[in-house]
């Protein structure tokens, strides 16, 4: 939680650009993605909402910059030394951990991806990786599309199931029991991952056709 700061005569406390990402972080896990709003987080920053866009100019760019903090963790990774296969599982888990960490962080972060506001967290990783091995940057670059895709809309499916299960809203199994619901989740990314990974061992082995990654 952030602390207010001491302030004189009165005068609301200067935020950071830090601060109201801090902010917009902990509404996002209170209250969900779609009751953040620029007004609420004034709110719960006690400033006036005219004074948060000296650090944004808009709510998209707000949402991009939460992105690029729940990213961070992937973005900082080194996997230096490893072959491409296993750079990408690392970067996959650590995108998927990095995506369930915070409430609505998938539909946040693929919002921000979709629109170009945010760097894709995977290819800069996997492109250092590829040069490192010898292999080309196109197929780093597929390889990092695909994962991304996976794991960003993977992880939306689960924490849409989570949101409907604590509203109430589930049906069916999900509501029976949400406990085996995201044992079975667990499981599911890591066979659907593990399949991914054997078609990109496969292609690094000589085993597939290598096609450029889509622009």
């Amino acid at each position: 939680m952030i602390a207010d700061d001491s302030n004189r005569g009165g005068r609301a406390p200067r935020r950071s650009r830090d601060d109201v990402v801090d902010a917009a972080l902990e509404l996002l896990d209170r209250v969900g993605l779609p009751d953040l709003s620029m007004r609420r987080l004034a709110e719960h920053l006690g400033v006036q909402p005219s004074a948060l866009y000296w650090h944004v100019e808009n709510k998209q760019q707000l949402l991009a910059a939460v992105s690029a903090r729940i990213l961070r963790p992937v973005s900082a990774a080194d996997e230096a030394g490893t072959s491409l296969d296993v750079a990408a599982r690392e970067v996959a888990v650590r995108l998927h951990d990095s995506l369930l960490a915070y409430r609505d962080g998938a539909e946040v972060v693929s919002s921000s991806l979709a629109l170009g506001l945010v760097e894709p967290p995977a290819h800069a990783r996997l492109r250092a990786v590829a040069l490192e091995r010898g292999e080309s940057a196109s197929l780093a670059d597929t390889i990092a599309d695909t994962v991304t895709h996976f794991v960003v809309g993977f992880t939306f499916h689960q924490q849409q199931r989570r949101s409907a299960d604590a509203w109430g809203a589930a049906s069916g199994d999900v509501a029976a029991s949400p406990e085996r619901i995201a044992a079975s989740d667990d499981d599911g990314f890591t066979a659907a991952l593990d399949l991914i990974i054997a078609g990109v061992t496969t292609v690094l082995a000589g085993g597939a056709t290598q096609h450029p990654a889509p622009r």
